[in-house]
């Protein structure tokens, strides 16, 4: 396999954009946190960065990444989208769909999990997060933080995950081969423009659709813990800012903004 740095990346890539500007590092400690700094420093839609391993890698509300060096794709782009900041929560949907989409394509069968996983067969294999900063109503600049379990074998699961490890998998787990880290890293952010681009031009109905279309949710029981609250029901759809809506065993129809969900049927 070709060695996995930038000038690898690069040479595989088919994009407009996306990726060609690329910063890649051996290890930082998270590649949102770069994107951002050079976010902020003026850097274009479509810079990307891609680290080799993470010692602080970010997961939803403040959990932690696994990212060992050497078996898996972290990568984050920054963007630009011309769009309100209410919209902002899409964004985490473009990346679910592009990041199905990459691994349908290499011939597993991945489903989307709300807010952010993306599941095979149940178990997670590759995390979402969208941060952006505003500037009033609209959004200054995005940055949408990928990490994809690709190569990472089951004993490095458990020993870095713990009991953590029974809800995670990897590509090469599911599909009983070791994956090439550059050709998947091209083909990502192949699917991640092609997507971002269907979104700012087609909105967010296009989006909310794809999501649904790849969604595990629909239909499902489930139980969401929120602010102390435990609520239980039947996954009703999405409204129209990427919030869960929840036909709660009472009957009433709730927004859930955020919150712990697990399968109940």
């Amino acid at each position: 396999m070709t060695r996995f740095d930038r000038a690898g990346i690069t040479s595989l890539l088919r994009t407009d954009r996306f990726g060609r500007e690329l910063h890649f590092y051996k290890e930082v400690g998270s590649t949102n946190l770069i994107a951002q700094e050079l976010a902020r420093k003026g850097e274009g839609e479509g810079t990307v960065v891609v680290a080799d391993a993470q010692t602080a890698g970010l997961g939803r509300a403040g959990k932690s990444w696994f990212s060992p060096p050497g078996v898996n794709l972290y990568c984050s782009v920054l963007l630009r989208p011309p769009v309100l900041g209410r919209e902002a929560t899409l964004l985490s949907l473009v990346g679910a769909v592009a990041t199905t989409e990459a691994m349908r394509r290499e011939g597993a069968l991945a489903f989307i999990k709300w807010p952010n996983d993306v599941l095979i067969g149940g178990r997670k294999v590759a995390g979402i997060l969208a941060e952006a900063d505003f500037r009033g109503e609209r959004i200054a600049f995005a940055v949408l933080g990928i990490g994809v379990n690709l190569n990472v074998s089951r004993a490095m699961l458990k020993k870095g995950l713990g009991k953590g490890a029974e809800g995670a998998t990897s590509l090469k787990e599911a599909l009983g081969k070791e994956l090439d880290r550059i050709r998947c890293a091209a083909a990502l952010l192949s699917q991640l423009e092609a997507w971002y681009q269907r979104y700012v031009q087609g909105g967010r109905e296009l989006i909310l659709r794809a999501w649904l279309e790849r969604s595990i949710m629909m239909g499902r029981r489930i139980q969401v813990k929120i602010n102390g609250r435990t609520l239980t029901g039947i996954v009703w759809g999405l409204d129209e800012y990427a919030l869960l809506l929840l036909r709660t065993d009472k009957g009433r129809v709730e927004t859930i903004t955020t919150g712990e969900v697990r399968f109940r049927d």
